[in-house]
């Protein structure tokens, strides 16, 4: 049995990734001999969010904190703490904190990965002054991601009706 509690250990990882105004914490690893789900917490900074990418493993996204405008292929609608959104595997997805402050998700991916490798490379290879677009494709392949347009941007009438699709 493994527990996560609400205040993070000294052996989970956290990993910040300034580029991209993220903060992940690897609640539950994947352990790959299980075969199980990996269970991230992120917070993201206000108006950050990643760009419109597709993956081969599904997400599911509980609202912990703030508000998130979502998009899901093609479909664009907001999310509150306490919404959950599932983004199945192979869809188009992005997404961007739309509260004036950090905002917070707890995200399932399934089938697991190594979440903590994941997003330690991406660190590494956003901390350098200029990123090489052909490293960064790389990366996603490795990983079975593929990046397919820039991060979103919250329109007025978005935010004015609320997030209706």
């Amino acid at each position: 049995m493994i527990v996560s509690t609400a205040r993070p250990k000294r052996e989970e990882s956290i990993i910040r990734i300034p580029a991209l105004g993220l903060t992940v914490r690897v609640r539950f690893p994947f352990e790959p001999e299980k075969a199980q789900c990996t269970v991230i917490e992120t917070t993201n900074a206000a108006g950050f969010g990643p760009p419109l990418h597709r993956r081969t493993e599904s997400e599911t996204f509980q609202i912990v904190t703030g508000r998130y405008l979502f998009e899901v292929d093609g479909r664009r609608f907001i999310a509150r703490r306490g919404d959950l959104v599932r983004v199945p595997a192979g869809a188009a997805r992005a997404f961007v904190n739309v509260t004036g402050t950090g905002a917070r998700q707890q995200v399932i991916i399934e089938p697991g990965i190594d979440a903590a490798q994941f997003f330690r490379e991406l660190a590494a290879l956003l901390d350098n002054s200029g990123v090489d677009r052909a490293v960064l494709r790389r990366f996603g392949q490795r990983w079975g991601v593929a990046l397919l347009g820039p991060s979103l941007k919250l329109t007025r009438s978005e935010f004015d009706d609320g997030g209706a699709a």
